[in-house]
């Protein structure tokens, strides 16, 4: 289940962080095939490197396999900016948000 899942999601938060896989291969200190043969389905990363992945992505491995999470990094941000609103500004976002899902 995962070896699909794995390869597909690494791909999916690559792009939307917007760096090519060559890149981040070499980011990483790895070849610069190396996130293309994960993706691939040539090879999978050790326990280790995974959290290295999830780092340089800037997600928590938790969010790297939430299916309907299509975008951790960004909501991440935003979570952060929301931990310093009063009660009055979340409970307006909360309104808004159910607005926007109402759309």
């Amino acid at each position: 289940m995962y070896e699909d899942f794995l390869p597909e999601r690494l791909a999916q938060l690559r792009v939307k962080k917007g760096v090519s896989a060559r890149d981040m291969s070499l980011t990483l200190g790895q070849s610069e095939s190396y996130i293309n043969m994960i993706e691939n389905k040539k090879n999978l990363p050790s326990m280790a490197f995974f959290f290295h992945i999830c780092e340089y992505l800037n997600v928590t491995p938790g969010e790297f396999f939430e299916r309907g999470n299509e975008n951790p990094e960004k909501l991440n941000g935003i979570m952060e900016k929301m931990k310093k609103l009063n009660n009055t500004a979340l409970t307006k976002i909360d309104g808004i948000i159910d607005e926007i899902i109402k759309v």
